[in-house]
């Protein structure tokens, strides 16, 4: 390549898009870091009282975050109607805490960094962060509560630092590693 050409690059990204790119990677990195050097099979393991496991939270942050990139774009119609969702639709959303027997660690992983790269794309290239969409219907939903994409960013930051944590437990108690301390 000459001096003249030019590379394609991410547009460089300051202030409160920064923020926010810098806020979701680190909270990313302690999630992905309770996963280092795990097997399948502790991926997969119970340790606590409850259902979740390392893998299976990885798993439902990614999905997660999936539907959040959906709403950003399209608003609620990219989410389902929780209010009307079965015991069934229920137990198949649960699946999302839980490293399937056909899938992997490196899999799942994969997958979230894909999703992370979406979510980072958005927040370089949207073009209103103020941009507010009505938020799905859920019984932990005040009725027309509306969320701009902002905060929206701001809940994925949450949730992922809150699963982080999860994982963290979770983690200790596998085998005593620790993201920090």
């Amino acid at each position: 390549m000459t001096t003249s050409e030019s590379t394609t690059s991410a547009p460089i990204v300051t202030g409160e898009r920064a923020d926010l790119l810098q806020a979701l990677a680190k909270q990313r990195h302690f999630l992905g870091f309770t996963a280092r050097d795990l097997t399948d099979d502790q991926a997969r393991q119970r340790t606590t009282a409850s259902e979740l496991c390392v893998g299976g939270l990885i798993k439902h942050v990614t999905s997660v975050e999936r539907g959040w990139i959906g709403f950003m774009l399209e608003g609620p119609s990219a989410m389902p109607d929780f209010t009307a969702m079965t015991e069934e639709d229920w137990a198949a959303r649960a699946a999302d805490f839980r490293l399937l027997p056909e899938e992997t660690l490196a899999g799942v992983l994969a997958e979230y960094e894909k999703v992370a790269a979406e979510t980072d794309e958005l927040v370089r290239t949207l073009p209103d962060l103020d941009r507010r969409w009505p938020l799905p219907k859920a019984p932990w939903t005040e009725p027309g509560a509306e969320w701009s994409v902002r905060s929206v960013l701001i809940h994925i930051v949450a949730e992922t630092a809150q699963h982080a944590g999860h994982a963290d437990i979770i983690r200790e108690s596998l085998d005593g590693a620790k993201s920090m301390g």
